[in-house]
């Protein structure tokens, strides 16, 4: 294992699921796999 990694800290990632923010982990599986197969848009604002 290189010196990177064991310095690595974990961190939760929260995403928005019915009205309110919540840890991915904590979703049931078919919400994580939904969470992972989003596809982000980026939208020019003129």
């Amino acid at each position: 294992m290189s010196p990177i990694e064991t310095k690595r800290t974990s961190c939760e990632v929260y995403s928005r699921i019915t009205g309110y923010l919540r840890p991915i982990q904590q979703w049931n599986d078919g919400k994580q796999a939904e969470y992972f197969n989003r596809k982000t848009f980026k939208i020019d604002q003129k």
